[in-house]
């Protein structure tokens, strides 16, 4: 089961990919990195469809990281360098003209889509290939920060495609890859950010009693309040952010004179948290 999740997850995020590429971005000309921003460069000296010359690149990154990367890494990437430009085949068969004539519109709805589509990737412990490839082996041999070397890469291909740009294009095509970054991100954490309070209180066993009955854990902390150099105690909880609102009245009810603080965190685990309470 878990399988075939993966599967159709891995499908649909490639189609979301391909989908604003084919219907949004390329359509209007913008700019993009990776290797579809080496595709739509080498679609000006080449007259190939853009599907057809995405397989080619992948396929040519991948055999370069098969050879210095290793066979794991060639079953974790073969998927995607297959399915991306097979959803762009059969989307270049249906959609003949761009979903809208107005460039900023696409520019949101490409970079918005593209973010969602990687970032699903990630999330299921996928990788896109591409000009991933290349910074992985630049940072195998050379030891270089990953996320420095990706900027790199992808600035000299943005940069292959200026000539043919016109300002506008250059424009919204960083703007996407700005809205790519933020999506891909938010889908990644999406549903696993959760709010976690931190209390200082004269009344901090009564607080406790309540949080726990809030059906939320607590983590007692021995404190020295620094101003009086008092020795104390605090409470740390992790809540989902429905709660947020009855934990906090709850503190003020019992001691309105509380100190806390509310923070977001991006990730939890642990029992009750990624994986069921005893």
């Amino acid at each position: 089961m878990k399988l075939i999740r993966k599967i159709s997850i891995m499908i649909f995020s490639n189609f979301l990919i391909a989908l604003a590429v084919i219907g949004f971005i390329a359509p209007h000309g913008m700019i993009l990195g990776g290797a579809t921003g080496i595709s739509l460069a080498a679609a000006h000296y080449i007259p190939m469809q853009l599907s057809t010359m995405i397989l080619i690149v992948n396929g040519i990154l991948f055999l370069i990281g098969f050879m210095t990367l290793g066979k794991n890494f060639a079953i974790s990437t073969i998927a995607n360098s297959i399915l991306y430009p097979a959803c762009m085949f059969i989307l270049e068969r249906f959609l003949t003209d761009t979903l809208t004539s107005n460039i900023m519109l696409a520019a949101i709805f490409g970079g918005v889509l593209m973010g969602a589509g990687v970032g699903l990737i990630l999330r299921t412990g996928g990788s896109s290939g591409g000009t991933d490839i290349l910074a992985l082996i630049l940072d195998k041999h050379l030891h270089f920060n990953l996320s420095i070397i990706l900027y790199i890469i992808d600035g000299i291909i943005l940069s292959l495609q200026i000539p043919f740009s016109n300002s506008e294009q250059i424009f919204l095509g960083i703007f996407v890859l700005a809205l790519i970054t933020l999506t891909m991100n938010k889908i990644m954490l999406l549903g696993k950010t959760q709010i976690q309070i931190f209390i200082i209180s004269d009344e901090i066993e009564i607080i406790r009693e309540r949080i726990l009955l809030e059906d939320a854990g607590a983590t007692m902390f021995q404190i020295e309040r620094g101003f009086t150099s008092k020795k104390d105690r605090g409470i740390m909880c992790i809540i989902p952010r429905r709660k947020l609102f009855n934990v906090c009245k709850m503190i003020s009810e019992v001691d309105p004179h509380a100190f806390f603080t509310i923070s977001e965190v991006n990730e939890v685990r642990g029992l009750g948290f990624s994986y069921g309470k005893h």
